[in-house]
């Protein structure tokens, strides 16, 4: 991609390109390096393109030396080289970046998002019998998640998970260079994977760093606590930048509390057990070696259904008690 192109667009797709490449972790209980951070870090030795001097004309007595010109050169935290101009005026110059080695400029948008940021769960739900309890089915190269959502409590979020799941709700595609409607979560994998901790996936890019190019609010309901496995959860950068990633926690994990929307809960928590213990790379980023893929992620309404939660209790209730129908 060219770095020329107009002023807005320049910095929006400098300040774009550090988010795309900024990973929605959610951070280890003991690992502070797993918290996400949106600095860069500037190199030892700042390479500024040098102020251009304007030709003298025919009528001039002497040349004329171009507005001097204050550049910033900066290297984020992926190894992205980004060169921000300013004259002394406050206007902006060109805007030049520069992928590390095996990495390409994604191309941003060239329109605003069509949604205008908003879809509501009535959106999300088109078509849908208007009773009963909504559910997700999950389906990957290893099995498939059941989960109930929670779309009373997290509206918001559902209706965004929803929406993308279905393709109702528009996304940024760099391969079409369009805002396209189609179901974005099939074919993504589940790209970070840490045993006893959780599960992350539903990136277009596979490892964590693609950007959506909207967000939507966290919604944090009083009640919901990241108290135990199977939840289903957004990840994001930091408050209120949740887009389209998400991540299952396989056991309690309190200190997540006030910091991630929750949404939704899945079973069986056996699948995501074994999910979480497939052969991977390690820390930091914890990929699987061979992909473990979402292959399709359908949504329903059912009339009656236990959650997996209440499913999981009266699987271990003593005789005498509720019966829970096993999925």
């Amino acid at each position: 991609m060219k770095p020329v192109a107009r002023l807005v667009s320049k910095l929006g797709f400098a300040l774009a390109l550090c988010a795309c490449k900024e990973s929605m972790h959610p951070k280890l209980e003991d690992d502070s390096k797993n918290e996400p951070s949106a600095q860069v870090e500037a190199p030892s030795k700042p390479a500024a393109p040098a102020a251009q001097t304007a030709q003298p004309s025919a009528t001039d007595d002497k040349p004329k030396s171009a507005p001097a010109v204050e550049a910033k050169h900066e290297v984020t935290n992926d190894g992205y080289e980004v060169i921000r101009a300013k004259t002394q005026e406050g206007e902006s110059a060109d805007v030049a970046v520069h992928a590390p080695p095996g990495w390409k400029v994604a191309q941003p948008p060239d329109s605003p998002d069509p949604h205008g940021g908003k879809f509501t769960l009535a959106e999300a739900l088109k078509g849908l019998p208007a009773q009963g309890k909504l559910f997700a089915n999950i389906r990957t190269s290893l099995g498939s998640f059941d989960c109930q959502l929670f779309d009373d409590k997290a509206p918001n979020t559902v209706a965004n998970f929803v929406g993308l799941a279905r393709g109702l709700r528009k996304f940024w595609s760099g391969k079409d260079h369009a805002w396209v409607a189609r179901p974005y979560y099939d074919g993504t994998v589940f790209h970070r994977v840490i045993p006893e901790f959780m599960i992350q996936g539903g990136d277009w890019a596979g490892d964590g760093t693609g950007g959506m190019y909207f967000s939507i609010p966290d919604e944090l309901h009083p009640s919901l606590k990241h108290d135990r496995g199977g939840l289903l959860c957004m990840a994001n950068r930091g408050p209120n930048t949740n887009e389209a990633q998400f991540f299952m926690t396989e056991a309690a994990a309190p200190h997540l509390d006030g910091s991630y929307s929750i949404f939704g809960e899945c079973s069986p928590v056996e699948l995501e057990r074994r999910i979480a213990r497939v052969p991977q790379s390690g820390p930091p980023n914890n990929r699987p070696l061979t992909p473990v893929v979402i292959e399709r992620v359908s949504i329903e309404r059912r009339a009656s259904a236990a959650s997996p939660a209440a499913a999981t209790a009266a699987k271990s209730a003593p005789s005498g008690g509720a019966p829970g129908a096993r999925r």
